[in-house]
């Protein structure tokens, strides 16, 4: 399955807080910081753990690893967990 980022425009604010979320993800994706978890359902859809983090009240980036590899599957509001 490829991933395909949703066009989406972020607030200065969000902006800055998904390069501070960045910088703690790079050093430890499951760092109790980020609020990392995992999303059942897109994790049973896909047949592999799909995980989302917090950037903000609303705003979450999933993603999935494979091995070393981060591969980000979409972000936005809690609708992308549908």
């Amino acid at each position: 399955m490829g991933s395909a980022l949703t066009s989406f425009s972020l607030r200065s604010e969000q902006k800055q807080l998904v390069r501070e979320k960045w910088k703690i993800f790079k050093l430890d994706p499951f760092d109790s910081r980020l609020g990392t978890h995992k999303i059942h359902s897109l994790s049973a859809q896909r047949r592999k753990a799909v995980w989302s983090v917090v950037i903000d009240y609303d705003l979450r980036i999933v993603f999935v690893i494979d091995g070393d590899v981060v591969t980000t599957i979409d972000l936005g509001s809690h609708g992308i967990y549908r």
